[in-house]
């Protein structure tokens, strides 16, 4: 099969043959790539040269979590992507869109989620929860012009958008697709995928990219209504490699300029590095792996912070999802002291490592019109280390019982 815009729109609905076709797809956030076979449920039509294509993700949970720390709620993490394409000149436009109801849907500015820290509420770092994303979580447009017949240079300008640093964000990773929560590593590994003033570019040939990115660099602040500017004041650059139909694996690296509200007068260098293995099934099953490592430092400064992952998911006999999501995280002080106001000259140094093991599994229930609802639940085992234990215990758990929802062409 040829590449190229035409063959782009021609393989509507079909598996990308190449790494170049997998990049014209644009079916996941930013310029990410995942393998050329991973499954991307979504709907697809056609009018007057353009493809039109919507798909999206949302869960209805309820969380129960012990340890002193813990908390309980009601919520729904959601998000919802359209995206318009067709050929231009001498090159493929594409333009996207990304909401999320989260803003309405997560109360109180974030839901409990035990160990995570990162960002802010109500002025106060976050601790213990995960913050929701931004109801315009991107606002992108994306050009791609083949050089020859290995060669494909892009561009991506978004006023809300996802810089070339990090793997596929969790909200739209394959592995990721049936968990309802974030990950520990999540301000280590991507949580660029929402940012302001991007511009990447991007040259592949063959099965290598090489892309490089400018953007402002503070993440978003608790009013997730809201759309920020800011200068291009941060960078990364990124390298992807899809060696073949079944794998896909990407280092980057950036420097962002005062990423946190809280402690503006510090920069951040981020590094991360991943793979991704899917393997098709049978019955239209598949099952799919990501291991990503994420790391912080602080500029100026010491203080340093990784984060490791390991997280799958088997899709079994058409309507089954097993899954499970590992990690060691490094946490720091400002998530000991809490829900509280810093004190002035407060010197954030390191608090040891967190283990999380979740396992979980849920089951397609049914179909209404294109969205497919799934019922399911996880729990989740928390190992802290030394440092962490008298304020939370020594084997804390988290349970999640949720409703899937799904848009989706495909009939089961």
């Amino acid at each position: 099969m040829t590449s190229g815009p035409c063959a782009a729109q021609m393989n509507m609905g079909g598996t990308p043959q190449n790494f170049v076709q997998e990049i014209e797809a644009h079916s996941t956030s930013g310029t990410s790539a995942e393998p050329n076979s991973t499954p991307a449920p979504m709907l697809m039509s056609m009018r007057d040269g353009w493809m039109f294509m919507l798909h999206g993700n949302g869960f209805i949970a309820e969380i129960q979590q012990t340890s002193p720390r813990g908390g309980d709620k009601l919520f729904s993490t959601n998000w919802a992507m359209g995206m318009a394409q067709r050929s231009a000149g001498p090159g493929l436009l594409t333009l996207r869109a990304m909401l999320s109801l989260e803003p309405a849907t997560v109360t109180n500015r974030r839901y409990p989620l035990l160990f995570q820290q990162g960002e802010t509420a109500y002025g106060v770092p976050i601790a213990d929860g995960q913050h929701p994303h931004n109801f315009i979580m991107e606002a992108a447009a994306l050009y791609d012009l083949q050089l020859g017949n290995k060669a494909l240079l892009s561009l991506y300008a978004a006023p809300v958008g996802d810089p070339a640093i990090g793997p596929i964000a969790y909200p739209h990773r394959a592995s990721a697709i049936e968990i309802p929560v974030g990950t520990l590593g999540h301000h280590q590994q991507d949580s660029t995928h929402i940012a302001d003033d991007v511009l990447t570019t991007g040259l592949a040939v063959g099965w290598l990219r090489m892309e490089a990115s400018g953007f402002h660099g503070r993440e978003p602040n608790e009013h997730r209504w809201q759309i920020l500017q800011g200068a291009m004041d941060s960078w990364s650059v990124r390298a992807t490699g899809q060696p073949g139909q079944n794998w896909s694996g990407q280092y980057s690296f950036g420097r962002l300029h005062s990423p946190e509200a809280l402690n503006p007068g510090s920069d951040q260098k981020r590094q991360t590095a991943s793979v991704m293995y899917n393997r098709p099934l049978a019955n239209d099953g598949n099952w799919v792996t990501s291991l990503i490592w994420g790391r912080t430092r602080e500029v100026p400064g010491h203080l340093v912070e990784n984060s490791y992952l390991l997280e799958s998911t088997l899709r079994f006999a058409r309507r089954n999802h097993a899954f499970t999501r590992l990690e060691v995280a490094d946490r720091t002080t400002e998530l000991i002291w809490g829900e509280r106001p810093l004190p002035p000259g407060f010197d954030e140094q390191s608090a040891g490592r967190v283990q999380a093991y979740t396992f979980g599994y849920d089951r397609d229930i049914g179909r209404l019109s294109h969205l497919d609802g799934a019922l399911g639940a996880q729990a989740t085992l928390y190992k802290p280390g030394s440092q962490l234990r008298p304020v939370y215990g020594a084997d804390p758990v988290g349970f999640v019982l949720f409703l899937r929802l799904r848009l989706t062409g495909a009939k089961p």
